[in-house]
């Protein structure tokens, strides 16, 4: 055969589809989950919209999400479209720079009706991403990937969807990384309180403190090569410290937890009395 007869697979060049990253908060990992438990009884997954926007750079920062009623079968999947639009302008008369930047789905990886939804998703926006957050912690753990699609072609036709992961960051601040790991956890007794959450964070900036005084001495011994990025960032997070003597520091860290135990004293004699309000407000109509 000639090699001009050849017919050849082709996948997109990467300049026509520039690389992709995204960053996911965690308020859309548990929208997720709480979704996919107030599933119905007969779905296996949950899928939704995502909503967020494009950064300067590139980035598609997902903020928001909201799950699409859909049935699902070996060979097609039924999605209510006339929801997904609803819900998409309820969210945005309340924030109108939120918009579809993908869709997600519960579950490990990728499965076969996937092709078929993202297919709508990309006559909604262009290049969506694909949110994939396994509520089964199958690896002992959430585990939360994010995909883009390319087309593969033989010849001038197109007969599949590639799908690619890349690169996802999730970011969080400590409250929400305590929250975070706990709803990783199989078995939780409680939820932790604030003051355990607090117990939780100092235990872990102590191991992140020893981690930086091993890489430090490492460095002086001469056993690790130095890095001048790493002693930017420790010289950066050394400079933004306050320089307070430790008695002011003991005294601000007891105050601010005297005003939290305070608060908390306040919560729980506002939660009784409302308690007894209600029950006397019961007894008074039955008599």
């Amino acid at each position: 055969m000639a090699a001009s007869d050849r017919t050849v697979l082709q996948f997109p060049s990467s300049s026509s589809s520039p690389s992709l990253s995204a960053k996911v908060h965690p308020l859309v990992i548990f929208n997720i989950c709480d979704c996919y438990v107030r599933r119905p009884d007969q779905a296996e997954r949950v899928i939704g919209t995502l909503l967020g926007s494009v950064l300067p750079d590139g980035t598609v920062d997902i903020r928001n999400s909201y799950a699409v009623p859909h049935n699902e079968s070996v060979d097609q999947v039924a999605l209510d479209i006339e929801y997904h639009h609803n819900m998409l302008i309820s969210h945005q008369k309340v924030n109108p720079k939120e918009i579809i930047v993908g869709w997600y789905s519960t579950g490990l990886g990728v499965t076969g009706g996937s092709a078929l939804i993202h297919e709508f998703y990309s006559r909604e926006v262009p290049n969506p991403i694909h949110l994939t957050v396994d509520t089964g912690f199958t690896n002992g753990g959430g585990t939360v990937k994010a995909y883009v699609s390319n087309t593969l072609s033989l010849g001038d036709r197109q007969i599949a969807a590639h799908f690619q992961e890349v690169p996802l960051d999730l970011r969080m601040v400590e409250a929400e990384r305590i929250g975070f790991d706990t709803l990783k956890s199989t078995t939780v007794d409680k939820i932790p309180s604030d003051l355990e959450g607090m117990e939780t964070s100092m235990e872990h900036l102590l191991a992140l403190i020893d981690d930086i005084h091993k890489y430090v001495d490492d460095v002086v011994e001469g056993r690790v090569a130095p890095d001048n990025k790493i002693g930017r960032f420790i010289s950066d997070a050394v400079g933004s410290l306050p320089k307070l003597p430790p008695s002011v520091f003991d005294k601000l860290v007891n105050d601010s937890l005297q005003d939290h135990l305070l608060s908390l004293y306040l919560a729980s004699i506002t939660r009784t009395q409302l308690s007894l309000a209600e029950k006397l407000n019961t007894a008074a109509q039955i008599l």
